[in-house]
């Protein structure tokens, strides 16, 4: 589930996708349908994926997609029920193919359907402040309270007992019961996904969501992107200090908690029982293992095991770090 509030324009036959990415092959079948375009592990025999990276080889050994955009080195890593088109930039050419599929997900511009809450349902449902701004499919659980100035924008759903703080913007999210979100957040906006170009850079399609699991906290000043090709997820009972960023695609496990001023990049997967201290950094695509401690102002340049403790830049085990630092 990636993307349940963007509109999927497909299918495509294989000749459209073949002509936008200006790829010339004889030994594709054109006439094919595609419905859609996803990650490696989620695809199925209807859609078209991507391969970039020697990463995530276990994942496109198995992957179940028709059809795969790749480059000419890791092409033969891919299975045999999956066709390569290979090309010069893979992700330029993916963006281009998301673009086509999701062409509402590319520009994130403020939500025009808002109305005052006064003049929605939830005027005698929810305890609000003042400017409190309702977008559409928007849904509000039992015994929530918004502080002022907040403006929950089109697609967001929020369960039971939550709370949302004054001057905090949500869209494309889904919010379990139990959560706080102070003041001054924006969850569910698009990340900073593009590709630089001399003329005019390429943006990069958001197509996933932010879900935010029970019992989570999220500290004031706090931005929580939505996904790209996949979501971002918060997992429960994970508490997020103030001024923190988390990028699209990242995956945070359970009972974590992350102090003030830490950026996640993109893609980057934390276990459960994680704790890191402020002000560290942590790479994209790296995975932080579970039970893992990370020092404040630390560097994660790459994956750290299960029941590891680091410290410093880059981060190294804490022992290493005292020892090259008496």
């Amino acid at each position: 589930m990636s993307n349940p509030f963007f509109k999927n324009y497909g299918p495509f036959l294989v000749s459209d996708i073949l002509k936008l990415i200006n790829v010339k092959t004889d030994n594709v079948k054109k006439d094919v349908e595609l419905k859609d375009i996803k990650d490696l592990y989620s695809s199925n025999n209807s859609d078209i994926t991507f391969f970039h990276s020697k990463k995530y080889l276990e994942i496109a050994k198995n992957t179940k997609a028709s059809f795969c955009i790749t480059t000419e080195f890791l092409k033969k890593e891919l299975p045999t029920s999956c066709v390569p088109l290979v090309v010069e930039n893979v992700l330029v050419s993916v963006s281009k193919i998301t673009s086509m599929f999701y062409p509402d997900a590319i520009n994130d511009d403020f939500d025009e359907s808002v109305i005052d809450i006064n003049e929605t349902d939830f005027k005698d449902k929810v305890i609000y402040g003042k400017n409190v701004l309702i977008g559409k499919n928007v849904s509000i659980g039992k015994n929530c309270k918004i502080g002022h100035n907040t403006i929950i924008e089109k697609n967001v759903s929020i369960g039971d007992n939550s709370s949302i703080g004054s001057n905090t913007i949500i869209r494309n999210s889904l919010i379990s019961n139990n959560v706080k979100i102070l003041d001054n957040c924006v969850v569910g906006k698009h990340g900073f996904g593009f590709f630089p170009n001399k003329i005019k850079n390429l943006r990069y399609p958001h197509i996933g969501v932010v879900i935010i699991k029970e019992n989570c906290e999220i500290g004031c000043g706090s931005t929580i992107d939505r996904g790209s090709m996949s979501n971002t997820v918060i997992g429960k009972n994970t508490y997020l200090d103030n001024q923190i960023h988390i990028a699209h695609n990242v995956k945070i496990g359970e009972n974590s908690i992350i102090a003030g001023q830490v950026g996640i990049a993109g893609s980057s997967i934390i276990g459960s029982n994680v704790r890191i201290g402020g002000q560290a950094g942590i790479s994209g695509h790296i995975n932080v293992g579970n039970n893992v401690e990370i020092g404040g102002g630390s560097g994660v340049i790459k994956n750290i095991p299960d029941n590891t403790k680091v410290m410093g830049y880059p981060a190294k085990n804490i022992r290493e770090f005292l020892r090259d630092n008496k």
